[in-house]
């Protein structure tokens, strides 16, 4: 079983005394017993498809003559990620029936055969099969063009480059490449609820070009890579490009509703949201009948194969779930542009349909998803104000400032900035938190109430009026100090 990007199959076979051209008649004949589809005939060879079906699964076989030996290659045509031993099965198929047919040929009647086909066989500087077969440097080359915008293979590599030059900016900019921190991800455009339901909704876009570490980018790529070369070419660059960010929209806006303090990132939401679609054709009639069921097999075990292992912790499921099922609407209301392809209106009016059904639904989404980490910051700056401004009292103040003044200063705007202060926090309070945040509230409220105490203590030691004993002033900063101080450590959540 070949596994790869293009999985393939090659086999040397010499000509055995044959010419090239008896070589080529008899590979045609092989080729049309094998009920394969045959593209194009040189003096150097021949290239044909295994089936003549459109949405069949295929692969192409490339037949080169140079120096006596013909070179056989099977290679699968774009769609699959594995080929199940079909290339290897053509390969071999082609050499046992040519074996079979040589022996019941003779030479005259190929060079006859050849003779008929000679109108239809390219040669000279036309022959784009002269010369050896591709070396490694070439499959490289080929390999690299997969990167490079081209007729009906235009968006997916154009979408690829862009995760891939943001991935080496983040590792420029000094991004760890393997483990990015949270705060490197949030800065580059992660999606977390607190920031993004906080008039930071472009998030929800830029989160599905970031990923987290080279392993996480090349594994989202590969599969960007296999479902774009099948997909795209059917839906053509405008749907296939709103459909990635149509999917990928409803991804976040998944993982937003399902992790109230988890950062999402990934391509992943979207190339499921992709799978979506295809999923959704596969049940239509676009797709030849005979072929469905082998297709949705297929693609049905890759997606619950990668939900499965997205149940781990870790992976952002709810953006899978909402990319896939998203996807699969939207691959529904594609369906009558891609039926009737002679009428444009459909199309446009397809992607319209499902642009508006994803803005509205992003609407009701940020409205009512709560953000209860956007209102707690809210709510901790209102109370970081009013500290200041009570504070700020004593730096208005001093032993020169008249007593009634002090006494008014302390009281209207100190004691009273406090309990403002201690409104928002307890505000805050009622807010759903981790358990972390929830301490650091309990312990601000205290603090609020120790403040409250020690300006009514000042107040009363300003006017004389204090309990005699020891100064209480002391003892009220001593317990304040060690209230706040575990608050000037990190919060864990």
């Amino acid at each position: 079983m070949s596994f790869g990007l293009t999985p393939n199959s090659s086999m040397d076979i010499g000509l055995d005394g044959l010419h090239p051209a008896q070589f080529i008649a008899l590979s045609v004949n092989v080729a049309n017993a094998l009920d394969w589809d045959i593209r194009y005939i040189s003096e150097s060879g021949l290239i044909a498809n295994t089936s003549k079906k459109t949405w069949k699964r295929k692969q192409e076989v490339t037949i080169r003559i140079a120096d006596d030996i013909a070179n056989v290659r099977s290679v699968s045509i774009g769609n699959e990620m594995y080929d199940r031993g079909a290339n290897r099965r053509n390969v071999q198929q082609f050499y046992d029936l040519l074996s079979e047919q040589r022996l019941a040929t003779s030479g005259e009647e190929l060079t006859q055969q050849f003779e008929s086909l000679r109108p239809n066989v390219a040669s000279g500087k036309g022959d784009l099969l002269q010369g050896p077969a591709p070396t490694a440097k070439d499959q490289r080359r080929a390999f690299l063009s997969l990167f490079i915008p081209r007729g009906g293979f235009f968006i997916t590599p154009v979408i690829i480059d862009i995760n891939i030059t943001v991935f080496i900016l983040m590792v420029l900019s000094g991004v760890n490449p393997l483990l990015p921190g949270t705060h490197s991800l949030i800065q580059w455009g992660g999606n977390i609820r607190y920031l993004t339901l906080d008039h930071e909704w472009w998030r929800i876009i830029t989160c599905c070009f970031l990923h987290i570490g080279i392993f996480h980018l090349l594994l989202n790529m590969y599969a960007l890579l296999y479902i774009g070369i099948l997909l795209e070419p059917q839906l053509g660059r405008g749907r296939f490009l709103s459909a990635y960010l149509f999917t990928g929209i409803m991804a976040s806006l998944a993982s937003l509703y399902w992790h109230p303090h988890t950062l999402s990132a990934g391509a992943s939401g979207a190339i499921f949201g992709m799978y979506g679609v295809f999923l959704a054709l596969l049940t239509t009639n676009l797709i030849e009948k005979k072929r469905r069921s082998a297709l949705l097999s297929s693609i049905g075990i890759f997606v619950g194969y990668n939900l499965l292992v997205g149940s781990k912790a870790g992976v952002d499921n709810a953006a899978h779930i909402g990319g896939l099922l998203s996807g699969i609407v939207i691959g529904y209301l594609f369906y009558p542009s891609l039926k009737r392809p002679e009428a444009p209106a459909l199309k446009y009016s397809g992607i319209a349909l499902a642009g508006v059904a994803v803005l509205l639904t992003t609407i009701v989404g940020f409205k009512t998803i709560p953000n209860y980490y956007g209102q707690y910051d809210v709510k901790m700056r209102q109370f970081g104000k009013y500290e200041r401004l009570a504070l700020n009292v004593f730096n208005h103040n001093n032993s020169q400032t008249p007593q009634d003044q002090w006494v008014k200063a302390l009281r209207d705007t100190g004691i009273y900035n406090w309990n403002r202060a201690l409104e928002a926090v307890n505000q805050a309070r009622q807010l759903q938190l981790p358990a972390a945040l929830k301490y650091r509230t309990d312990t601000l409220i205290e603090y609020c109430h120790l403040r409250i105490a020690s300006y009514n203590y000042f107040i009363e030691k300003i006017k004389h009026t204090e309990p005699e004993g020891t100064d209480s002033v002391a003892i009220y900063n001593a317990l304040i100090d060690d209230l706040i101080a575990p608050l000037k450590a990190p919060v864990r959540n």
